[in-house]
Order: structure tokens, then C-alpha cells, then sequence
């Protein structure tokens, strides 16, 4: 059984829910699974003191996390065109990940949510692509050949799957966002099993 990382910040629930459908796609591919992890909140004023354990949803990702995984799936809302600090603050701290190879080799897909349709999703998925390249990672969109990519009225695009929350921040996704997020997990799913040799 190949473990793939799904891994995301989610502050309202709209990007907790695209990984929950991420994952759904991955277990879809027979001799896959997903691993769920998130990341704790980060402070403006001083770092941060969360619980070891979230109240609620998966667990804080630990480094081990990265070392077992055998693909990788990023997922963070939209700041200003760019990943949310808490996910940035994570990957900032894998310099020893970074140096011993850690995820070199290994496929990757990113994933993001924003308020509004024009909110900056695409430049925030090319943005977390860029220290995914630096760790030597493999990195996966969504072909035009998924039919929902053609179709669809709100999120997703050829870089990731996205939803577009809407002013009120709604975490429920649109029938095609739905399917781009199974599909770019399903995809994920077959290319770490062909890299491993068992497709």
C-alpha cells in the first residue's frame, strides 16, 4: 500500500473540504491511501501555542509524515495571491527535509480556496509550487481531458484543484469541484504507484 500525504491549512473549512475530496480520489485508486495531516495556526505577535492534538479533524503533520509518504498533496487557502502563513511557516521550517532528499522524486499536487473567483487561486497554487521544485518533488495538475475542468463555473484549474467560497465563506463545493479535487487525487494516486513499479 502506497501512503500518500495529503497535507493543508484550512481556516473556515473550504480547503479542509477539498482535501477531504482529495482523499476520497486517492483511496478511489486500488493499492493507494491517503494520510490526512494539517498544520497548526501560526501569530502575528509571537509564535503560536496549540494543543499537541487538534480539537477537531487530522492531526498536526510531524516530519516522519513527510519521510513515509510516498507522494504529496498541498493544500492552502488564497492570502493575496500567495499560501496562508501557516503553511508558508511550515515549509520554511524543512530545511533538514530539504537537505537530506527527503521528498526528491516524490509526485506532488497542490490544491487552494479563495472568497472570490478572481482571488488570486492560480498565482497561489504556482506559488506553492516553488518549494515543492526546491525539494526536487514531481509535480501533477489536472489535464483538460477531466471534463469538469471544461465546465465548471467556479473553482478549479489546470494547476489544482480550487473552490471559490464566496463572500460568506461557504466550505461547500460545487459538483465540479468536487470531482477536479477526486480526480486530481485519483491522479496523484496512479502516478506514485507507476513511480513505485506496481502499474
Amino acid at each position: 500500500m502506497q501512503e500518500i500525504l495529503v497535507l493543508y491549512y484550512s481556516h473556515r473549512g473550504s480547503v479542509r473540504a477539498l482535501a477531504e475530496q482529495v482523499a476520497v480520489g486517492i483511496h478511489q485508486v486500488p493499492g493507494a491511501a491517503a494520510r490526512v495531516r494539517t498544520v497548526p495556526r501560526v501569530s502575528t505577535v509571537c509564535e503560536a501555542v496549540e494543543d499537541d492534538i487538534p480539537a477537531d479533524g487530522p492531526p498536526y503533520v510531524e516530519v516522519r509524515d513527510l519521510e513515509e509518504c510516498a507522494g504529496l498533496a498541498l493544500g492552502s487557502p488564497t492570502r493575496f495571491g500567495n499560501m496562508a502563513a501557516p503553511m508558508k511557516y511550515f515549509l520554511d521550517g524543512l530545511a533538514g527535509a530539504w537537505v537530506n532528499g527527503t521528498l526528491a522524486g516524490k509526485p506532488a499536487c497542490v490544491f487552494s480556496s479563495s472568497a472570490s473567483l478572481h482571488g488570486g487561486q492560480e498565482s497561489t497554487l504556482l506559488t506553492m509550487m516553488v518549494p515543492l521544485l526546491h525539494h526536487g518533488m514531481l509535480l501533477l495538475g489536472i489535464p483538460f481531458s477531466e471534463p469538469a475542468l471544461n465546465g465548471t463555473r467556479s473553482g478549479g484549474t489546470p494547476y489544482g484543484a480550487t473552490h471559490v467560497a464566496g463572500a460568506d465563506g461557504s466550505p461547500v463545493l460545487s459538483a465540479e469541484e468536487v470531482e477536479l479535487a477526486r480526480a486530481q487525487g485519483r491522479r496523484l494516486a496512479e502516478v506514485t504507484l507507476r513511480l513505485a513499479g506496481e502499474r
